[in-house]
C-alpha cells in the first residue's frame, strides 16, 4: 500500500476517486460514500484516472480490476512508477478474485468483491481511513521527535559548542562510526540523537543501550539476542538490539563499561556487519550505524588493559568532544532560559525569567554535573516559584555557596590523584544525599553503573 504524502488536519475532507468502466457502479459507489461526507470524483478507465491523479491528490482510489485502455493493475503500477502516492482499493467480480489478490501483493490495500453490499463498502473505507489516520499521526510524531533533536536543541553560542554543531553537520549524513566524549551531564546522548535525526537513517530505529546499566551476564543477550534452548530459560528466539536497530543507529552509551569479552564481539560486528545470536551457528547480516559515548579516558583504559586498542581505534574514527559547562559559561544564561521555557510548558507555568542575582550565582558555580545539573536546578526552581521571576530563595544552598569548593587545597596539595579521589568521594556523598541513600538512583545521577558505585563505596569506605 502507498499513502498520500500530504499531512492533513484530522477534520479535513477525505477525497476519493472511483474508477470503473460501468457507469452504474460509479453512480452507486458515489451515492453510498457521498452520504457519509466523502468527496467523490469518478473516472471511466485507468488512463482518465491517471490524468486526474496527476492534477490533484486523492486519499483513496477505488478501482475496478478489469477495464479497457488501462486496467486496475496497470494503473497501480503506473502510480508506483511515477511515485504518485494514494491508497488503492480494488473492486473485482467473482471470476476475477485472483487478479484482485495479485494487486494486493503488488501494493493495493484491499479489495471489494462485486456485487457488494453498501455496509461492506463503507466498512472497507472506514478501515482504510483509520489506517491512514495512524500513518499521518506517525509522521507528525516523527517530525516532532526530529525537531526535538535538530541543531536548535543544542543550545549555546560559545566557540566550543559551535564547533560541536559544525562537527555533527559534517558527519551526520555519513555512516562513519562516531565516538562522543565528555564529562557526565554534557549532553552526549543529545549529540548522538542529533547525528541520527540529521542522517539518512532518521526514519529508521534509534536504539540506545547503556553498557554500564545492565548486568554483565545479561548484556550479551540484550545486544546479540539468543535462540531457543541456548540456555536455561531461553524458551523462544529473541532478537538482540543489533537486529532491532537494523537499518538505523545503535548508540552504545558508556562504552567504557563494556566487558572485555563483549568488546571482541562488538569489534567483529562493526567490522563484518554481522552478528550471531547466543546458541546459534548462523550469522545474521546487519546494517547498523554505530555511535558510542564515554565519560572515561579510553586511551588510558587501553593503557591499563581495560579496553581493547583495536576496538578503540575502530570507534574513534571521528571524535566529538563535548566541553564541560564551566568552560562555556557564556552559554549558561541561554541554557537557563531554554530550560525555563521547557518547564513553563511542562508545568503549565508562565514564569518570565530569572532575578539578576540568580544568573550571577549560576555563572560563579562550577557545575560539576554540567548541563544536566543546571537543567535539574532550573526545573526544581520552576516547581517552587509562584511569582513571575525565579529568585535566590528557590536556589539550593549548594549552588549559592559559590565560595565553597568541593576540594580543600590544603588537604590535597598538588596531587592530581588525591584531588580526583576527593572529588569522587564528595560527588558520591552528594548523590547519595540527593537520593536519600538510594544507591541505584545515585548511580544514575553519577552516570556510572551500580556495580561501579558499589566498588567505589567499598574503596572509599563510604557508608
Amino acid at each position: 500500500m502507498v499513502f498520500h504524502a500530504i499531512i492533513k488536519g484530522m477534520g479535513e475532507e477525505i477525497k476519493i476517486l472511483v474508477v470503473d468502466d460501468e457507469e452504474n457502479i460509479r453512480f452507486t459507489v458515489s451515492n453510498i460514500l457521498g452520504a457519509y461526507g466523502y468527496s467523490i470524483d469518478t473516472a471511466s478507465n485507468g488512463e482518465e484516472a491517471l490524468m486526474m491523479l496527476k492534477r490533484q491528490p486523492y486519499d483513496f482510489v477505488i478501482c475496478d480490476v478489469k477495464m479497457p485502455k488501462m486496467d486496475g493493475m496497470g494503473l497501480l503500477r503506473t502510480l508506483q512508477k511515477n511515485k504518485i502516492e494514494t491508497t488503492m482499493i480494488m473492486m473485482s467480480a467473482y471470476g476475477n478474485i485472483d487478479s484482485a489478490i495479485e494487486s494486493i501483493k503488488a501494493g493495493a490495500y484491499d479489495y471489494i468483491p462485486k456485487p457488494f453490499k453498501p455496509d461492506e463498502l463503507v466498512l472497507t473505507i472506514k478501515k482504510a481511513e483509520e489506517r491512514l489516520k495512524l500513518y499521518r499521526e506517525n509522521i507528525v510524531l516523527k517530525k516532532a521527535v526530529a525537531k526535538d533533536y535538530d541543531f536548535s536543541a543544542i543550545v549555546g553560542k560559545s566557540e566550543g559548542i559551535l564547533n560541536v554543531i559544525n562537527e555533527i553537520k559534517k558527519v551526520a549524513r555519513l555512516k562513519t562510526t562516531v565516538l562522543i566524549t565528555g564529562e557526565s551531564g554534557t549532553g552526549k546522548e543529545l549529540v548522538a540523537k542529533a547525528i541520527h535525526y540529521n542522517s539518512e537513517r532518521k526514519d529508521m530505529p534509534f536504539i540506545t543501550i547503556n553498557c554500564g546499566a545492565i548486568p554483565e551476564n545479561l548484556l550479551e543477550s540484550e545486544l546479540f539476542g539468543y535462540v531457543k534452548g541456548a540456555f536455561t530459560g531461553a524458551y523462544t528466539n529473541k532478537q538482540g538490539l543489533f537486529e532491532i536497530a537494523d537499518g538505523g543507529t545503535l548508540f552504545l552509551d558508556e562504552i567504557g563499561e563494556l566487558p572485555l569479552n563483549l568488546q571482541v564481539k562488538l569489534l567483529r560486528a562493526i567490522e563484518q556487519s554481522q552478528i550471531m545470536r547466543i546458541g546459534d551457528t548462523r550469522s545474521i547480516n546487519i546494517d547498523v550505524r554505530f555511535l558510542a559515548a564515554t565519560s572515561k579516558q579510553l586511551s588510558e583504559e587501553v593503557k591499563n588493559g581495560k579496553f581493547r586498542d583495536d576496538l578503540f581505534y575502530r570507534l574513534n574514527v571521528f571524535n566529538i568532544k563535548l566541553p564541560p559547562l564551566r568552560d562555556r559559561k557564556e552559554d549558561i544564561p541561554l541554557l537557563a532560559n531554554f530550560f525555563l521555557k521547557k518547564n513553563n510548558a511542562k508545568l503549565s507555568k508562565n514564569i518570565k525569567g530569572f532575578e539578576d542575582r540568580v544568573i550571577e550565582v549560576f555563572l560563579k558555580y562550577p557545575w560539576h554535573g554540567n548541563v544536566r545539573e543546571l537543567e535539574n536546578i532550573v526545573e526544581r526552581a520552576c516547581i517552587l516559584t509562584e511569582g513571575d521571576l525565579i529568585t535566590l530563595d528557590v536556589i539550593p544552598e549548594t549552588i549559592k555557596s559559590e565560595d565553597k569548593t568541593l576540594l580543600d587545597d590544603a588537604e590535597i596539595g598538588f596531587s592530581i590523584k588525591q584531588a580526583q579521589r576527593m572529588l569522587e568521594i564528595n560527588l558520591i556523598k552528594k548523590a547519595l544525599k540527593e537520593t536519600n541513600g538510594n544507591k541505584t538512583k545515585a548511580a544514575q545521577l553519577l552516570e556510572i553503573s551500580l556495580r561501579a558505585l558499589m566498588y567505589k563505596l567499598k574503596e572509599y569506605n563510604i557508608d
